[in-house]
This record gives C-alpha cells, structure tokens and sequence, in this order.
C-alpha cells in the first residue's frame, strides 16, 4: 500500500517534534500501484459500463461489457464484448439495451473472455457510473467463472474504491430539481451520447462526464483526496435516500 504523511502527531493530537516523517496513515480505498498525491486525472481511468438480463447480479447475468481507458482527459484505448449469457434475454431488458438471444447467440462465454476482460483493468483507476451496479456485476461473474488472478488489477481487489461520478452529479447538481441519470447528465454537460445503453458508448460518455466534473473546484485534484471525499459524500447520500423512504 502507497502510503501518504499524516498530521505528524498521536491520537492526542500532541505533536513530537522530530518524529513527524515516522508517523504514516494509509490512503484509503486508493490502489496500491498508483500515486495517491497525483492528480487522479493524471491516472489512467478504466470506466466500464455492462448491460445484464437483468438488477441482481446474483441471478441475472451480464450480455456486454464496455471499457473505456482514459488519461489527462483523452481517450486512450475502448474495449467492447459481446457476451452469451447462457440463459435468455427477458423482454422487458431488451427493451432497455436493444440486445437480443440472437445477438449473443455465437459470443463466447464470460468464463471465456474473463482473462481480456480483466487485462484491460490492468494499472488503471476503476470507474463506473452508479459503480455499484457494474462492479457487482463484475465481480459475481469472475467469481462464478472461477476466476482466479495472482497479481489483480485494482478493479478487482475488494479494499480498493471504484470511483463513481453519479456521486458527484449528485452533490453538484443537489436541488436543482433534475434528473441524474447518465443520459440526463451527460445533456446538461454538452456531451453526447447517441447509442444509450450500450456498454462502450455509456463508458465513453461516462468518462467524459467524470472529466467535465472535475473541472468545479469542489472536486478534489488528488486521487486520495477524491476518494475520500467520495466516500464521504456516498454516505451521506445513502443516509438522506433512508430518511426519504421514512
């Protein structure tokens, strides 16, 4: 774990003059192989968006899966997969992302695309709008294909946070009475999205929208700092949406 300078005192708050530099709190949430104090958009970002059969990664299963790597704020490298999920495609999610069984009919398994899947997670920041959803989808499926993985990227560790700019959209954008949904969001920034639910052009829009997001100064530069303040912000935001079902 990188690790980064503390306050330079105990729990007391006492400070120790001449010990400072020995005192070390880890970052967080933060992986390991990236510099907490760069500037995230410094890191190369690997935003993902799937498309499922359905909202329980228990059960249902993903049918595409989008990877979209960016750094500085430009496009690096899009990854897209086609998936056979094994089981068929309920109506009511074909509606939503347009894929069909006849679709996915001759694409591989997840079992069998799980190595490139999780090489281009490889070095990267993980992102996902609404993460979530996507990193549980993830995560169900590399469990059930038996996946195992002797160096995991950070996408894949459990202690490392994802960051997800729905968060942030949130926070930005409190009372303004308006939706934040990716498709929302992305319109109110001057983003376009022309292919909605699909998996590599979600995660393109996506990333784009973390990009223009991080240009309010309420935003923090550093990754560590991000991450903290995310996570911050995240339970805050669960603890209003249970005082609203109250």
């Amino acid at each position: 774990m990188k690790l980064v300078d503390s306050c330079g005192c105990f729990p007391t708050g006492k400070h120790y003059p001449g010990i400072a530099h020995l005192i070390k709190v880890g970052a967080v949430g933060v992986a390991s192989e990236l510099d907490p104090n760069t500037p995230w958009a410094d890191h190369p970002i690997a935003f993902v968006d799937t498309e499922t059969t359905g909202t329980d990664s228990n059960v249902d299963r993903v049918i595409e899966v989008g990877i979209v790597v960016g750094r500085a704020g430009e496009i690096q490298s899009r990854h897209s997969w086609l998936i056979n999920p094994g089981i068929p495609i309920p109506e009511e999610s074909h509606k939503i992302h347009g894929i069909s069984d006849a679709d996915v009919a001759g694409e591989r398994s997840f079992a069998e695309l799980a190595e490139e899947i999780v090489s281009a997670f490889r070095g990267a920041l993980p992102a996902a709008y609404n993460a979530d959803f996507d990193r549980g989808f993830i995560l169900a499926e590399l469990e059930r294909a038996g996946h195992q993985d002797p160096d995991p990227p950070p996408a894949i560790r459990p202690q490392v946070t994802w960051l997800d700019p729905l968060v942030w959209a949130r926070e930005l954008f409190k009372g303004k009475g308006e939706s934040r949904a990716l498709v929302a969001v992305a319109k109110r920034l001057g983003i376009s999205l022309e292919r909605a639910h699909r998996a590599t052009d979600d995660a393109e829009a996506a990333l784009q929208v973390l990009y223009a997001l991080g240009k309010d100064s309420r935003v923090p530069t550093g990754y560590a700092a991000l991450m903290r303040e995310q996570r911050r912000l995240a339970r805050l935001q669960i603890e209003a949406q249970r005082f609203w079902r109250k």
